[in-house]
Protein backbone atom coordinates (compact mmCIF):
# COMPACT_ATOMS: atom_id res chain seq x y z
CA UNK A 1 0.00 0.00 0.00
CA UNK A 2 1.32 3.44 -0.95
CA UNK A 3 2.45 5.58 1.97
CA UNK A 4 0.28 8.59 2.70
CA UNK A 5 1.47 11.98 1.49
CA UNK A 6 2.04 14.68 4.11
CA UNK A 7 0.15 17.93 3.51
CA UNK A 8 0.57 21.01 5.65
CA UNK A 9 -2.23 23.56 5.46
CA UNK A 10 -1.44 27.01 6.86
CA UNK A 11 -4.59 28.93 7.75
CA UNK A 12 -8.07 27.87 8.85
CA UNK A 13 -10.15 30.36 6.91
CA UNK A 14 -12.76 29.43 4.32
CA UNK A 15 -10.16 27.89 1.99
CA UNK A 16 -8.23 25.98 4.66
CA UNK A 17 -11.36 24.53 6.25
CA UNK A 18 -12.80 23.34 2.93
CA UNK A 19 -9.52 21.85 1.74
CA UNK A 20 -9.07 19.79 4.92
CA UNK A 21 -12.68 18.62 4.71
CA UNK A 22 -12.33 17.40 1.12
CA UNK A 23 -8.84 15.84 1.13
CA UNK A 24 -8.93 12.06 0.74
CA UNK A 25 -8.17 10.61 4.19
CA UNK A 26 -6.87 7.37 2.60
CA UNK A 27 -4.17 9.25 0.67
CA UNK A 28 -3.14 12.15 2.88
CA UNK A 29 -2.02 12.91 6.41
CA UNK A 30 -2.84 16.53 7.12
CA UNK A 31 -1.34 19.05 9.52
CA UNK A 32 -3.46 22.20 9.94
CA UNK A 33 -1.61 25.18 11.45
CA UNK A 34 -3.21 28.42 12.59
CA UNK A 35 -2.41 31.10 15.16
CA UNK A 36 -5.86 30.77 16.74
CA UNK A 37 -7.88 27.70 17.67
CA UNK A 38 -11.03 28.59 15.76
CA UNK A 39 -12.39 29.42 12.34
CA UNK A 40 -13.66 33.01 12.11
CA UNK A 41 -16.64 33.94 9.94
CA UNK A 42 -15.29 37.19 8.58
CA UNK A 43 -18.39 38.45 6.70
CA UNK A 44 -20.16 39.01 10.02
CA UNK A 45 -17.34 40.67 11.95
CA UNK A 46 -19.14 43.99 11.55
CA UNK A 47 -22.14 42.60 13.46
CA UNK A 48 -19.91 41.76 16.41
CA UNK A 49 -18.34 45.23 16.23
CA UNK A 50 -21.80 46.83 16.31
CA UNK A 51 -23.15 44.65 19.16
CA UNK A 52 -25.56 42.64 17.01
CA UNK A 53 -23.93 39.23 17.48
CA UNK A 54 -21.74 37.65 20.12
CA UNK A 55 -18.26 36.50 19.02
CA UNK A 56 -19.09 32.88 19.83
CA UNK A 57 -21.85 32.93 17.20
CA UNK A 58 -19.33 33.36 14.38
CA UNK A 59 -16.38 31.44 15.86
CA UNK A 60 -15.95 27.69 15.40
CA UNK A 61 -13.35 25.71 17.41
CA UNK A 62 -11.20 23.76 14.97
CA UNK A 63 -11.02 20.64 17.10
CA UNK A 64 -14.81 20.52 17.22
CA UNK A 65 -15.18 21.19 13.48
CA UNK A 66 -12.86 18.27 12.68
CA UNK A 67 -13.63 15.92 15.54
CA UNK A 68 -13.30 12.31 14.43
CA UNK A 69 -11.04 13.16 11.47
CA UNK A 70 -8.23 10.68 12.16
CA UNK A 71 -5.83 11.79 9.41
CA UNK A 72 -5.66 15.36 10.76
CA UNK A 73 -3.47 17.01 13.37
CA UNK A 74 -4.07 20.60 14.49
CA UNK A 75 -1.36 22.85 15.89
CA UNK A 76 -1.61 26.41 17.21
CA UNK A 77 1.48 28.19 15.96
CA UNK A 78 2.81 30.94 13.76
CA UNK A 79 4.79 29.96 10.68
CA UNK A 80 8.13 31.78 10.72
CA UNK A 81 9.96 30.42 7.69
CA UNK A 82 9.58 28.08 4.73
CA UNK A 83 12.58 26.13 3.43
CA UNK A 84 11.45 24.96 0.02
CA UNK A 85 14.71 23.17 -0.71
CA UNK A 86 14.12 20.82 2.25
CA UNK A 87 10.31 20.82 2.16
CA UNK A 88 10.16 22.04 5.74
CA UNK A 89 8.59 24.89 7.66
CA UNK A 90 9.73 26.52 10.89
CA UNK A 91 7.11 27.59 13.42
CA UNK A 92 6.94 28.95 16.93
CA UNK A 93 6.57 25.37 18.21
CA UNK A 94 9.10 23.59 16.01
CA UNK A 95 9.88 22.31 12.52
CA UNK A 96 7.62 20.23 10.27
CA UNK A 97 8.20 18.50 6.94
CA UNK A 98 5.76 18.17 4.06
CA UNK A 99 5.22 16.64 0.66
CA UNK A 100 2.83 19.43 -0.29
CA UNK A 101 2.35 22.79 1.38
CA UNK A 102 -0.88 24.80 1.04
CA UNK A 103 -0.85 28.45 2.10
CA UNK A 104 -4.27 29.90 2.91
CA UNK A 105 -3.39 32.70 5.31
CA UNK A 106 -5.58 35.40 3.80
CA UNK A 107 -4.72 39.08 3.73
CA UNK A 108 -4.22 41.87 6.24
CA UNK A 109 -5.28 45.51 6.28
CA UNK A 110 -3.35 47.76 3.91
CA UNK A 111 -2.27 51.08 5.41
CA UNK A 112 -0.27 52.01 2.31
CA UNK A 113 2.89 52.50 4.33
CA UNK A 114 1.46 55.01 6.83
CA UNK A 115 2.66 53.75 10.21
CA UNK A 116 0.88 56.45 12.22
CA UNK A 117 -2.50 55.49 10.78
CA UNK A 118 -1.67 51.83 11.41
CA UNK A 119 -0.91 52.65 15.03
CA UNK A 120 -4.00 54.78 15.72
CA UNK A 121 -6.83 53.38 13.57
CA UNK A 122 -9.01 50.36 14.29
CA UNK A 123 -9.14 47.45 11.86
CA UNK A 124 -11.66 44.65 11.36
CA UNK A 125 -9.85 41.50 10.25
CA UNK A 126 -10.32 39.25 13.31
CA UNK A 127 -12.95 38.48 15.93
CA UNK A 128 -10.70 40.07 18.54
CA UNK A 129 -10.56 43.31 16.54
CA UNK A 130 -14.36 43.28 16.27
CA UNK A 131 -14.61 42.99 20.07
CA UNK A 132 -12.06 45.79 20.45
CA UNK A 133 -14.19 48.09 18.28
CA UNK A 134 -17.31 47.17 20.23
CA UNK A 135 -15.60 47.92 23.54
CA UNK A 136 -14.27 51.23 22.24
CA UNK A 137 -17.60 52.42 20.82
CA UNK A 138 -19.54 51.58 23.98
CA UNK A 139 -16.86 53.13 26.20
CA UNK A 140 -16.93 56.24 24.02
CA UNK A 141 -20.59 56.82 24.81
CA UNK A 142 -19.95 56.28 28.50
CA UNK A 143 -17.23 58.95 28.24
CA UNK A 144 -19.47 61.41 26.37
CA UNK A 145 -21.83 61.66 29.33
CA UNK A 146 -19.21 63.36 31.51
CA UNK A 147 -16.96 64.86 28.82
CA UNK A 148 -16.26 68.59 28.54
CA UNK A 149 -17.88 70.32 25.56
CA UNK A 150 -14.58 70.85 23.74
CA UNK A 151 -13.91 67.08 23.85
CA UNK A 152 -17.38 65.92 22.86
CA UNK A 153 -16.97 66.74 19.15
CA UNK A 154 -14.15 64.25 18.69
CA UNK A 155 -16.10 61.61 20.64
CA UNK A 156 -19.23 62.16 18.53
CA UNK A 157 -17.44 61.79 15.18
CA UNK A 158 -17.08 58.21 13.96
CA UNK A 159 -15.07 57.87 10.74
CA UNK A 160 -14.95 54.78 8.52
CA UNK A 161 -12.32 54.82 5.78
CA UNK A 162 -13.16 52.66 2.77
CA UNK A 163 -16.63 52.22 1.25
CA UNK A 164 -16.35 48.62 0.14
CA UNK A 165 -18.73 46.03 1.65
CA UNK A 166 -17.11 46.20 5.12
CA UNK A 167 -17.23 50.00 5.28
CA UNK A 168 -20.77 50.22 3.95
CA UNK A 169 -22.06 47.50 6.29
CA UNK A 170 -20.40 49.13 9.30
CA UNK A 171 -21.77 52.58 8.42
CA UNK A 172 -25.29 51.23 7.96
CA UNK A 173 -25.19 49.28 11.22
CA UNK A 174 -23.94 52.23 13.23
CA UNK A 175 -26.64 54.42 11.66
CA UNK A 176 -29.34 51.99 12.77
CA UNK A 177 -27.91 51.78 16.29
CA UNK A 178 -27.82 55.57 16.46
CA UNK A 179 -31.51 55.71 15.54
CA UNK A 180 -33.00 52.76 17.41
CA UNK A 181 -30.81 51.82 20.36
CA UNK A 182 -28.39 54.44 21.64
CA UNK A 183 -31.01 57.13 22.47
CA UNK A 184 -32.72 54.62 24.79
CA UNK A 185 -29.44 53.59 26.45
CA UNK A 186 -28.10 57.15 26.77
CA UNK A 187 -31.07 59.53 27.07
CA UNK A 188 -28.75 62.35 28.19
CA UNK A 189 -26.83 62.46 24.88
CA UNK A 190 -27.99 64.44 21.85
CA UNK A 191 -27.49 61.89 19.08
CA UNK A 192 -28.34 64.38 16.35
CA UNK A 193 -24.71 65.45 16.86
CA UNK A 194 -23.35 61.91 16.45
CA UNK A 195 -21.83 61.90 12.96
CA UNK A 196 -21.04 58.76 10.99
CA UNK A 197 -18.63 59.74 8.23
CA UNK A 198 -17.73 57.34 5.40
CA UNK A 199 -14.58 58.32 3.47
CA UNK A 200 -13.91 56.75 0.06
CA UNK A 201 -11.13 57.44 -2.44
CA UNK A 202 -13.12 56.44 -5.53
CA UNK A 203 -16.26 58.04 -6.96
CA UNK A 204 -18.73 55.60 -5.41
CA UNK A 205 -19.62 53.40 -2.51
CA UNK A 206 -19.31 49.68 -3.36
CA UNK A 207 -17.14 50.69 -6.30
CA UNK A 208 -16.55 47.08 -7.43
CA UNK A 209 -20.28 46.38 -7.86
CA UNK A 210 -22.78 47.41 -10.53
CA UNK A 211 -23.91 50.99 -11.11
CA UNK A 212 -27.32 50.08 -9.71
CA UNK A 213 -25.75 48.83 -6.48
CA UNK A 214 -23.44 51.83 -6.22
CA UNK A 215 -26.33 54.26 -6.51
CA UNK A 216 -28.67 52.28 -4.25
CA UNK A 217 -26.08 51.83 -1.47
CA UNK A 218 -25.24 55.53 -1.46
CA UNK A 219 -28.93 56.47 -1.46
CA UNK A 220 -29.66 54.13 1.45
CA UNK A 221 -26.75 55.44 3.50
CA UNK A 222 -27.61 59.09 2.88
CA UNK A 223 -31.24 58.42 3.88
CA UNK A 224 -29.91 56.89 7.10
CA UNK A 225 -27.92 60.05 7.83
CA UNK A 226 -24.42 58.83 6.96
CA UNK A 227 -22.11 61.55 5.66
CA UNK A 228 -20.35 60.24 2.54
CA UNK A 229 -17.11 61.79 1.30
CA UNK A 230 -16.20 60.25 -2.07
CA UNK A 231 -13.06 61.01 -4.10
CA UNK A 232 -11.45 61.83 -0.77
CA UNK A 233 -8.07 60.52 0.37
CA UNK A 234 -6.88 60.32 3.98
CA UNK A 235 -3.43 61.82 4.51
CA UNK A 236 -2.91 61.01 8.20
CA UNK A 237 -4.49 60.21 11.54
CA UNK A 238 -2.78 60.73 14.90
CA UNK A 239 -5.49 59.41 17.20
CA UNK A 240 -7.19 62.79 17.56
CA UNK A 241 -7.20 64.51 14.16
CA UNK A 242 -7.94 62.88 10.80
CA UNK A 243 -6.28 64.90 8.04
CA UNK A 244 -7.50 64.66 4.45
CA UNK A 245 -5.33 65.27 1.40
CA UNK A 246 -7.43 68.30 0.48
CA UNK A 247 -6.38 69.91 3.77
CA UNK A 248 -9.63 69.39 5.67
CA UNK A 249 -9.51 67.92 9.17
CA UNK A 250 -11.96 65.91 11.24
CA UNK A 251 -11.69 65.75 15.02
CA UNK A 252 -12.32 62.14 16.00
CA UNK A 253 -11.32 59.53 18.54
CA UNK A 254 -12.66 56.73 16.33
CA UNK A 255 -11.33 55.79 12.90
CA UNK A 256 -12.06 52.35 11.48
CA UNK A 257 -9.78 51.54 8.53
CA UNK A 258 -11.38 49.36 5.85
CA UNK A 259 -9.53 50.75 2.82
CA UNK A 260 -7.97 47.72 1.22
CA UNK A 261 -5.84 44.68 1.95
CA UNK A 262 -2.39 43.33 1.24
CA UNK A 263 -1.01 39.82 1.50
CA UNK A 264 0.64 38.27 4.55
CA UNK A 265 4.21 37.35 3.65
CA UNK A 266 6.16 34.41 5.05
CA UNK A 267 9.95 34.47 5.17
CA UNK A 268 12.00 32.06 3.09
CA UNK A 269 10.26 32.23 -0.26
CA UNK A 270 11.67 34.16 -3.23
CA UNK A 271 10.24 37.56 -4.08
CA UNK A 272 9.39 36.27 -7.57
CA UNK A 273 6.56 34.23 -6.01
CA UNK A 274 4.75 37.41 -4.95
CA UNK A 275 2.82 40.15 -6.72
CA UNK A 276 3.11 43.84 -5.83
CA UNK A 277 0.27 43.35 -3.34
CA UNK A 278 2.14 40.47 -1.63
CA UNK A 279 -0.21 37.83 -3.01
CA UNK A 280 1.13 34.59 -4.50
CA UNK A 281 1.13 34.18 -8.26
CA UNK A 282 -0.63 30.87 -8.92
CA UNK A 283 -1.62 28.87 -11.97
CA UNK A 284 -5.08 27.36 -12.49
CA UNK A 285 -4.22 24.45 -10.22
CA UNK A 286 -3.52 27.02 -7.47
CA UNK A 287 0.13 25.95 -7.57
CA UNK A 288 2.52 28.81 -6.86
CA UNK A 289 4.19 29.59 -10.18
CA UNK A 290 7.77 28.21 -10.34
CA UNK A 291 7.21 26.05 -7.25
CA UNK A 292 6.94 22.27 -7.38
CA UNK A 293 5.21 21.59 -4.06
CA UNK A 294 3.62 24.82 -2.78
CA UNK A 295 0.02 25.86 -3.39
CA UNK A 296 -1.91 28.98 -2.35
CA UNK A 297 -5.66 29.44 -1.91
CA UNK A 298 -8.19 32.21 -1.37
CA UNK A 299 -7.38 35.87 -0.83
CA UNK A 300 -3.62 35.28 -0.75
CA UNK A 301 -3.65 33.72 -4.25
CA UNK A 302 -3.68 35.74 -7.47
CA UNK A 303 -4.77 33.60 -10.41
CA UNK A 304 -4.87 35.31 -13.79
CA UNK A 305 -7.29 33.74 -16.29
CA UNK A 306 -8.97 34.83 -19.51
CA UNK A 307 -12.14 35.67 -17.57
CA UNK A 308 -10.23 37.30 -14.70
CA UNK A 309 -7.05 38.86 -16.10
CA UNK A 310 -6.53 40.82 -12.86
CA UNK A 311 -7.31 37.89 -10.59
CA UNK A 312 -10.52 36.70 -8.97
CA UNK A 313 -12.54 38.77 -6.51
CA UNK A 314 -11.49 38.16 -2.91
CA UNK A 315 -14.70 36.42 -1.88
CA UNK A 316 -15.46 33.44 0.34
CA UNK A 317 -17.05 31.60 -2.59
CA UNK A 318 -13.83 31.83 -4.61
CA UNK A 319 -11.78 30.47 -1.71
CA UNK A 320 -14.21 27.62 -1.05
CA UNK A 321 -14.32 26.49 -4.67
CA UNK A 322 -10.56 26.77 -5.14
CA UNK A 323 -10.12 24.55 -2.07
CA UNK A 324 -12.53 21.90 -3.35
CA UNK A 325 -10.83 21.88 -6.74
CA UNK A 326 -7.37 21.58 -5.18
CA UNK A 327 -8.47 18.68 -2.97
CA UNK A 328 -9.56 16.83 -6.10
CA UNK A 329 -6.39 17.74 -7.98
CA UNK A 330 -4.05 16.66 -5.19
CA UNK A 331 -5.69 13.25 -5.27
CA UNK A 332 -5.24 13.11 -9.05
CA UNK A 333 -1.60 14.22 -8.79
CA UNK A 334 -0.84 11.40 -6.35
CA UNK A 335 -2.64 8.92 -8.59
CA UNK A 336 -0.94 10.27 -11.74
CA UNK A 337 -4.27 11.21 -13.30
CA UNK A 338 -5.08 14.34 -15.36
CA UNK A 339 -5.84 17.42 -13.28
CA UNK A 340 -8.62 19.95 -13.76
CA UNK A 341 -7.98 23.69 -14.03
CA UNK A 342 -9.94 25.97 -11.74
CA UNK A 343 -12.67 28.00 -13.44
CA UNK A 344 -14.73 30.35 -11.31
CA UNK A 345 -18.38 30.74 -12.15
CA UNK A 346 -19.38 34.19 -10.97
CA UNK A 347 -22.42 33.74 -8.75
CA UNK A 348 -22.60 37.46 -8.03
CA UNK A 349 -21.86 39.71 -5.09
CA UNK A 350 -23.91 41.40 -2.42
CA UNK A 351 -23.81 43.76 0.53
CA UNK A 352 -26.27 44.72 3.22
CA UNK A 353 -26.71 48.31 4.33
CA UNK A 354 -29.27 47.82 7.06
CA UNK A 355 -32.71 46.57 7.99
CA UNK A 356 -34.59 45.71 4.76
CA UNK A 357 -31.79 47.32 2.75
CA UNK A 358 -29.31 45.33 0.66
CA UNK A 359 -27.95 45.17 -2.86
CA UNK A 360 -27.41 42.01 -4.91
CA UNK A 361 -25.60 41.67 -8.23
CA UNK A 362 -26.29 38.38 -9.99
CA UNK A 363 -24.74 37.67 -13.40
CA UNK A 364 -27.98 38.47 -15.27
CA UNK A 365 -30.08 40.22 -12.66
CA UNK A 366 -29.50 43.04 -10.19
CA UNK A 367 -31.88 44.06 -7.43
CA UNK A 368 -32.05 46.00 -4.20
CA UNK A 369 -34.21 46.40 -1.11
CA UNK A 370 -36.13 43.97 1.08
CA UNK A 371 -35.85 40.86 -1.15
CA UNK A 372 -32.11 41.47 -1.60
CA UNK A 373 -31.79 41.71 2.20
CA UNK A 374 -33.56 38.34 2.64
CA UNK A 375 -31.26 36.74 0.05
CA UNK A 376 -28.21 38.20 1.82
CA UNK A 377 -29.32 36.76 5.17
CA UNK A 378 -30.15 33.32 3.76
CA UNK A 379 -26.84 32.90 1.90
CA UNK A 380 -24.77 34.04 4.86
CA UNK A 381 -26.60 31.63 7.14
CA UNK A 382 -25.83 28.80 4.70
CA UNK A 383 -22.11 29.59 4.94
CA UNK A 384 -22.09 29.28 8.74
CA UNK A 385 -20.21 26.12 9.73
CA UNK A 386 -22.46 24.56 12.37
CA UNK A 387 -26.23 24.02 12.56
CA UNK A 388 -26.20 25.26 16.16
CA UNK A 389 -24.66 28.57 15.17
CA UNK A 390 -27.03 28.95 12.21
CA UNK A 391 -29.92 28.67 14.66
CA UNK A 392 -28.37 31.09 17.19
CA UNK A 393 -27.69 33.71 14.54
CA UNK A 394 -31.17 33.34 13.04
CA UNK A 395 -32.78 33.81 16.46
CA UNK A 396 -30.60 36.87 17.12
CA UNK A 397 -31.52 38.37 13.76
CA UNK A 398 -35.23 37.66 14.26
CA UNK A 399 -35.18 39.16 17.76
CA UNK A 400 -33.37 42.26 16.53
CA UNK A 401 -35.77 42.62 13.59
CA UNK A 402 -38.92 42.60 15.69
CA UNK A 403 -37.62 44.46 18.76
CA UNK A 404 -35.03 46.74 17.10
CA UNK A 405 -32.74 45.79 19.98
CA UNK A 406 -30.05 43.21 20.68
CA UNK A 407 -29.16 43.45 24.40
CA UNK A 408 -25.56 42.48 23.59
CA UNK A 409 -23.90 45.76 24.48
CA UNK A 410 -21.22 44.45 26.85
CA UNK A 411 -17.89 46.14 27.46
CA UNK A 412 -15.44 43.27 28.00
CA UNK A 413 -11.92 44.37 28.81
CA UNK A 414 -8.99 42.67 30.43
CA UNK A 415 -8.16 44.05 33.84
CA UNK A 416 -4.78 45.75 33.82
CA UNK A 417 -2.41 44.32 36.42
CA UNK A 418 -0.69 46.79 38.71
Amino acid sequence: MQAKQKIIVIGAGFAGIQLVRHLDSNLFDVLLIDKINHHQFQPLFYQVATSQLEPSSISFPLRNVFKGKKNLQIRLAEVLNIDESKNTISTTIGHFSYDYLVIAIGCKTNFFGNQEIEKCAFTLKTTYEAITIRNHILQTFENIISAEDEVKESLLNLVIVGAGPTGVELAGSFAEIRKNILPKDYPGIDFSKFKIILVEGSKNTLNSMSNESKKASQKYLEEMGVIILTETIVANYDGKILTLKNGDIIKTKTVIWAAGVTGNKILGLPESYYTNSNRFKVNQLNKVIDSATIFALGDIALMETDKYPKGHPQLANVAINQAKNLATNLKKIVQNKPTKNFEYKDLGSMATIGRNKAVVDLPFFKFQGYFAWLIWMFLHLMLIVSVRNKLIIFINWAWAYFTKDTSLRLILKQKTKK
